[in-house]
């Protein structure tokens, strides 16, 4: 995130300025506290920093040129290039365009309407000229006005004072004027209290990442403590305390806890570890669950914290779903399960789909069968086209690791695959039972769906394929669900991978 000589930049003025990280942080406008903590410490304990960065970026530089190169030459539509190159976000790929092809990114220009002024705002806007110590123009356009209608308001304004001072009952000038002082001195405290809230905002959306429409009431204790030790060379601290909500006590409480060690240093590698290996597909409960299994008792609630400051958050993305419903081809079967998902051992309950893979070189279709009783991937193939063969060639496998007297009910949806002479030849002599969804039902067949969906947060969404060509996206497919029957582990089956599972129960070799 930040370069080798940021960071020793970072580190060398903290130490300058007797370690206080509140100077630091103001001046250079980086890092956070604890950031800051931990770069101070890895000095003392090796003399230097390391040199190599901790995470690669996202997309390669050539990847970020080729989306700007694509924007320029069709159109200039962000929405188009994004649904063509298949990456990245709107919002990054305007920040790529300005940095790359500056003054290139096309703008829409909204015209604003005429704004009426009340005669409240005509007064208070006289009073910021009157009391101005910058040019009337630079009033003029803070106001949203001209500097003409500014000094009209303003003869206008003193032709009514001057008009109710000559009438008979009313005050002398000097008391309206004392009053007009009065006035002026309570906006001025107004407009400091505003800045002060306006300051506020800004640092929390420059410090702690927050929303310029938060309530600074509705921070934590520590976010607070960070604002207002960003603000504390421009304003007073107890007025600060005053804006933010924060009591004396609790403030000076989280500055001591700012300097004190992390004692979670070690964990927070692990945990890290953890998530690479598993490439970045495990959310806190099960990174928890494996830092449990091997014997170092921590909350669920510290892996969260810790994830989410370390910034491990799983990838997810949705696409549209492969239907392969084809018309009604031969009649169609019960649904025998019902939405009972539940088995209480396997090969009795099957469920099967198909689903479709769309990436730059082409289309792969994956059809498994995956068993009710712990989710395991029975069997499955993979194919770049989603006839007969594909799902014929998955069943015929599948019925091969039956034992003998076993005919599980086989799910499925109304697709054609499943209605075909060859496949219902094939389920009649293995003695299996059909079962489909309604028609265009996804929850009568939701488990399968939900293996699609977490097959494709996991491996396929938020990745680019470009450049993959489709034998190797194929092997790339094939190992991940080896993966998935062997290494991931599942919270239902007591944090063990199927294939564990049942070989902790006595069900397999």
């Amino acid at each position: 995130m930040y370069s080798y000589e940021d960071r020793t930049k970072a580190v060398k003025l903290y130490i300058k300025y007797d370690l206080c990280a509140a100077d630091t942080i103001r001046e250079l406008g980086y890092p956070s506290y604890k950031m800051l903590l931990r770069w101070y410490k890895e000095f003392e304990e090796t003399g230097s920093l390391h040199k190599r960065h901790m995470r690669s970026p996202k997309y390669t530089l050539e990847q970020m040129q080729d989306a700007v190169s694509y924007y320029l030459e069709h159109g200039r539509n962000i929405s188009r290039t994004v649904r063509a190159v298949g990456y990245p976000s709107r919002e990054i790929l305007r920040g790529w365009i300005d940095e790359l092809a500056p003054g290139k990114r096309k703008a829409r220009i909204k015209r604003s309407a005429v704004v009426k002024f009340s005669k409240e705002q005509k007064k208070d806007a006289v009073i910021e000229l009157c009391t101005r110590e910058e040019p009337a123009a630079t009033v003029a356009d803070r106001l949203g006005t001209s500097r003409y209608s500014l000094y009209k308001w303003k003869k206008e304004l003193l032709s009514e004072e001057a008009v109710n001072m000559s009438e008979p009952g009313k005050p002398k000038l000097s008391d309206g004027k004392e009053a007009l002082l009065t006035e002026i001195d309570s906006l001025r405290k107004q407009i400091y209290r505003q800045q002060m809230e306006l300051d506020i905002l800004n640092k929390a959306a420059e410090i702690i990442k927050k929303d310029q429409g938060i309530d600074p009431r509705k921070l934590a204790n520590k976010e607070k403590t960070s604002l207002i030790d960003a603000l504390r060379m421009k304003y007073p601290l107890n007025e600060l305390l005053r804006m933010t909500g924060l009591p004396k006590s609790s403030y000076f409480y989280q500055k001591e806890a700012q300097i004190r060690p992390d004692k979670y240093v070690a964990l927070r590698t692990e945990v890290k570890k953890v998530f690479d290996d598993n490439q970045s597909r495990y959310g806190y409960r099960r990174v928890h669950a494996i830092i449990k299994r091997r014997g170092n008792t921590i909350s669920e609630k510290v892996i969260r914290r810790i994830m989410e400051e370390e910034q491990l958050v799983v990838p997810c993305k949705k696409k549209r779903r492969y239907s392969s419903y084809k018309g009604e081809i031969s009649p169609a079967v019960e649904n025998l399960i019902s939405r009972d998902f539940h088995a209480d051992a396997p090969n009795i309950k099957w469920l099967t789909d198909l689903t479709e893979f769309h990436i730059p070189a082409g289309k792969v279709y994956l059809s498994p069968v995956i068993d009710c009783f712990d989710g395991m991937a029975v069997s499955w193939t993979i194919g770049t086209s989603p006839d007969a063969e594909l799902v014929n060639t998955m069943l015929d496998d599948a019925i091969c690791n039956l034992a003998d007297g076993e005919h599980p009910i086989v799910h499925s949806d109304r697709g054609c695959h499943y209605r075909w002479p060859g496949w219902i030849l094939r389920m009649e002599k293995a003695q299996l039972t059909r079962s489909m969804s309604k028609k265009g039902c996804s929850p009568d067949n939701s488990a399968c769906e939900g293996f699609f969906g977490r097959l494709k947060n996991e491996m396929f969404y938020c990745r680019s394929w470009k450049g993959v060509s489709i034998d190797q996206f194929i092997d790339e497919l094939d190992s991940y669900l080896r993966w998935y029957n062997e290494k991931r582990i599942k919270m239902s089956l007591r944090s063990m991978s199927p294939v564990a599972y049942r070989r902790s129960i006595g069900l397999a070799a």
